[in-house]
């Protein structure tokens, strides 16, 4: 299982944030893609902040894609039910975590997503390696400690796979040991020198 903790790097996903709510604003649908999320810690951080900053009014209309490579499919169990160990949840602000857990009724020391956020993050299983988007139309993809594990051209390829699935000024944000290759930089505007995220151009 991929090592990720909730809240990790949450700089980058504020400032993921910070610039996708105006471009997103008035829209009835705001897809957002976590490719490689591993058993859900990253998109259920970054549903939290989302929350935190829309309102329940506007997040109602947000649609997390989830998506990880793992064959045995506990990720998607682990991410649908969202039940997490206590000893998982340490490093989540104290108000987040009684705003956004629960404590489950039968796991000793074990607490639960609230539904408001599960219902927003959906898991399928998909090998960023087909080169196939799971879906088109996104506003974000967020992809952070995956393109490392992969060569140079199997990335130019998601890479540009990712440009294709993000809508008209589209989000791309990366890991910020991950930058962006040369191939790609008409596809691509960098938007801050402390933070690998990218507009579609």
């Amino acid at each position: 299982m991929a090592f990720t903790y909730f809240f990790r790097d949450k700089q980058t996903l504020d400032y993921a944030i910070e610039q996708l709510l105006p471009r997103v604003s008035g829209k009835s649908k705001i897809k957002i893609w976590d490719a490689g999320c591993a058993s859900g810690q990253e998109p259920y951080t970054f549903a939290i902040l989302l929350a935190e900053k829309m309102g329940k009014f506007s997040f109602k209309n947000v649609e997390i894609h989830a998506t990880d490579v793992d064959i045995s499919n506990q990720f998607g169990e682990l991410i649908s039910t969202g039940i997490y160990p206590y000893a998982e949840l340490q490093r989540i602000p104290e108000d987040l975590f009684l705003k956004y857990f629960q404590k489950h009724e039968t796991l000793t020391d074990t607490f639960q997503v609230i539904y408001e956020l599960r219902s927003k993050v959906k898991y399928k299983r998909e090998d960023l390696l087909s080169f196939v988007p799971t879906s088109n139309d996104f506003s974000l993809v967020i992809c952070k400690n995956v393109l490392l594990h992969q060569n140079y051209e199997q990335r130019i390829k998601i890479l540009e796979m990712f440009y294709s699935s993000l809508s008209t000024g589209g989000l791309l944000v990366m890991e910020q040991t991950q930058k962006l290759p040369d191939e790609l930089s008409e596809k691509f505007e960098l938007l801050a020198v402390n933070a690998q995220a990218y507009r579609k151009i």
